[in-house]
């Protein structure tokens, strides 16, 4: 995915506050061989691109003063209420060192599985982004997961996923956490009292109904001696 940056001269928060007024979306450029680089971005073709998935999750080409650079997004600053971004950090990317990314999973087949189709179970999606390590032109935009294979009583690990050539996946102390469980829907079938009690009464002799059984009368309490 590739945008267009410019470099700017001025910084603070006057210089920035300035930039926004004009539709410019102050930010930086940093790591590598190079010092950090002072940018600015046409704000809606920003606010457009933070819409896609594959702009978080992706190595994406930077156009700045002629050149095109490789770069992640690392940060992005809204504003608490307006639809307004405020700044936005990229890194530089070298294509010989390996990345720490989330990348998101994207599911289907899960309504193909015996667990759903035929066995009343929902898929519950547990994890959404995944953590993996890899060289910058391995990174997958996203990893399919295919659930057509979901089993009642069965879920979906992180061993589990078919990962791309040159990706490895990042665990933080669980070494193999659940990526989908499979849950059973709840039956709505009432309960077999409540439907005896909720059936009318038979009809007497002559087609009219019988008329209900009373209850006891409440045994009276023996009057107080004066």
């Amino acid at each position: 995915m590739k945008f267009v940056a410019f470099e700017r001269a001025k910084q603070g928060t006057g210089a920035s506050r300035r930039l926004r007024n004009t539709g410019r979306t102050p930010g930086i450029v940093y790591g590598g061989s190079t010092d950090t680089t002072l940018i600015e971005i046409d704000h809606n073709a920003l606010w457009h691109a933070i819409k896609k998935e594959a702009f978080h999750a992706s190595v994406l080409d930077m156009e700045l003063a002629g050149k095109e650079h490789k770069v992640l997004l690392r940060d992005v600053q809204m504003h608490p209420f307006k639809q307004l971004i405020l700044h936005i950090d990229f890194q530089r990317v070298d294509e010989n060192t390996k990345l720490h990314m989330k990348v998101p999973l994207h599911f289907s087949g899960d309504e193909l599985s015996p667990a759903v189709k035929t066995d009343g179970c929902i898929a519950n999606h547990v994890v959404t982004e995944i953590e993996v390590l890899c060289l910058p032109k391995d990174l997958p935009e996203f990893i399919a997961v295919d659930l057509s294979g979901l089993k009642k009583g069965k879920s979906l690990h992180l061993a589990d996923l078919v990962l791309p050539k040159g990706v490895s996946a990042v665990t933080h102390g669980k070494n193999n956490p659940v990526i989908v469980s499979v849950v059973q829907i709840a039956s709505a079938e009432p309960a077999p009292a409540a439907d005896a009690a909720a059936a009318p009464a038979a009809p007497a002799k002559g087609g009219k109904a019988a008329p209900a059984a009373k209850a006891p009368a409440a045994a009276k309490a023996p009057a107080a001696k004066k």
